[in-house]
């Protein structure tokens, strides 16, 4: 105790030394001066951007939704790359198809890093989203593989993707045309799908310790307040332990533990059952590998991450998906009546939902490229990070600086779409009524680090989409007094609805 008033002692007669030998005013004046010359301060031929206040940066500024302010800043001050000033750091924003392109795909060597921060820190210790380098490129290529050898991308696949939408409008038909959370309903269903991939199995709509699962990692997503404060410790991870921030943060850290439990267990039980000549799933092929002992890269660390990030991202992305194109059917009814007239003349109400009808459905094509574009899922996608210094755009990037593709502002861009506000399908149709595809959709992103999951999702959003449509009218919730939100969403680190509520009319 007597050493801290020591101290206090000491520093207070530092500061009246301080005082009655200079004018205060000029020294705080240029101590700020100093600070703001520092927050200031970028390297030579750096993109342009704002810098906002010390500390959080532009946060404060650019709203809920980072990327549409991004892309109006963008777009009448700075051009598409851009620096934007995210807490402490300076991220380069990639604000058009142009840019992107020439980063991802002509430069990707260089722009295939992942950024790692205190926040993912906490988080990731291994998996396919956050790593890089030669890791990256075996864990990426095992998973392409492995994928397609159970069957994802094939005709067995789509058959378990259409049972599994078979359980699910039952469980639709149920609810008899009553106001209900279709929501949750979804989650199961395309949780299954991946499961299916990964575990080998499907639960059952019931099943208690599999809804506690979801809800713990959904909530992350569909909750506006959880979203936004993981949004900000993402951006400004120092935020992590000051209150509301660190409350989010414990949760989400627990939440992530408990299923990262659900996913030990499971593998518990694969190792116990595990048959070399008999690989049932995703898990196993990883066990195989590991069992061959030629790679370290294939530990027990990084199957559990691998695995918890495949069932994680595999549930929340399509699900959300169609979760929108729902919203968009309420919005606009007609989608809903042309979507199922071509359903009735390709299709028939009775008949089996499969890929190959997709070429002859140019409507039901055009329908979902624009619910892609128009409810942009990853609005700034997965961050890159540059792994060695570059230039793109006549700009100097340095090594280690993150990268964001803001695919928002791609598909928002109104010097290339007509009224990029409004949805409407018939913008990729022809004359001819012919579908016409887009280079300048992107949900999926571009180059090397594209979404793994891509077939996968494409094979799910057709089927149950259109399954439903065979069977259902979808209405609004009778007791709700509007329609769903559909400008909005959750605005976290994807681009989630709200909750809300329809009614499903069986045909």
């Amino acid at each position: 105790m007597c050493l801290y008033i020591d101290i206090a002692m000491l520093a207070m007669s530092f500061l009246n030394d301080l005082y009655s030998s200079v004018n205060v005013v000029p020294f705080v004046a240029a101590v700020v001066g100093l600070l703001f010359l520092y927050w200031y301060q970028r390297p030579k031929n750096f993109p342009p951007g704002p810098r906002g206040i010390p500390l959080l940066g532009t946060i404060p500024f650019t709203g809920k939704y980072v990327e549409r302010a991004a892309a109006k800043w963008s777009k009448h001050i700075y051009g598409p790359v851009m620096a934007l000033r995210l807490g402490r750091d300076d991220v380069i924003v990639l604000n058009n198809l142009d840019s992107i392109n020439k980063a991802l795909v002509k430069q990707h060597t260089t722009f295939s890093g992942r950024p790692r921060n205190a926040f993912i820190e906490d988080v990731v210790k291994g998996g396919i989203v956050f790593v890089e380098g030669n890791f990256w490129k075996s864990q990426r290529k095992f998973g392409l593989l492995t994928l397609r050898g159970l069957g994802v991308g094939k005709k067995s696949m789509e058959e378990y993707v259409a049972t599994e939408a078979s359980y699910f409008n039952e469980a639709v038909r149920s609810e008899n045309g009553k106001g209900f959370d279709i929501s949750t309903l979804l989650h199961k269903a395309i949780s299954n799908n991946i499961c299916s991939v990964i575990f080998g199995k499907r639960y059952e709509y019931d099943d208690k310790e599999f809804e506690v699962i979801l809800n713990r990692f959904v909530h992350v997503f569909d909750d506006p307040l959880s979203a936004a404060a993981a949004r900000m410790v993402a951006f400004s991870p120092y935020f992590k332990k000051i209150p509301p921030f660190s409350f989010a943060q414990y949760k989400f850290l627990k939440n992530s533990a408990i299923t990262a439990k659900f996913v030990k267990d499971i593998v518990q039980e694969h190792r116990d059952s595990y048959d070399q000549g008999n690989l049932r799933d995703f898990m196993d092929a990883f066990l195989k590998e590991q069992q061959a002992g030629g790679s370290e890269d294939f530990s027990d660390e990084q199957l559990l991450h691998y695995i918890s990030e495949l069932f994680i991202a595999g549930t929340e992305t399509t699900s959300s998906t169609l979760n929108w194109a729902l919203i968009c059917l309420l919005h606009y009814p007609e989608t809903q009546r042309n979507l199922r007239k071509e359903i009735n003349r390709v299709i028939d109400a009775y008949g089996n939902v499969c890929m190959y009808h997709k070429p002859n459905m140019p409507y039901t094509n055009a329908f979902i490229q624009e619910l892609m574009r128009y409810r942009t899922l990853a609005p700034l996608s997965v961050p890159h990070k540059t792994t060695e210094s570059s230039e793109l755009n006549g700009y100097f990037i340095p090594k280690g600086t993150t990268i964001l593709p803001n695919l928002w502002a791609v598909h928002n861009d109104p010097d290339y779409w007509n009224e990029p506000d409004k949805f409407k399908p018939e913008r990729f149709l022809d004359n001819d009524g012919q579908f016409v595809s887009s280079n300048h959709v992107i949900p999926f992103s571009v180059g090397p680090r594209h979404c793994l999951g891509e077939q996968l999702a494409r094979t799910e959003i057709f089927i149950f989409l259109i399954s439903l449509l065979q069977k259902f009218d979808i209405l609004p919730d009778p007791d709700a007094k509007e329609l769903p939100d559909i400008n909005g969403g959750t605005g976290g680190l994807a681009c989630v609805p709200n909750p809300y509520r329809v009614s499903a009319k069986e045909l």
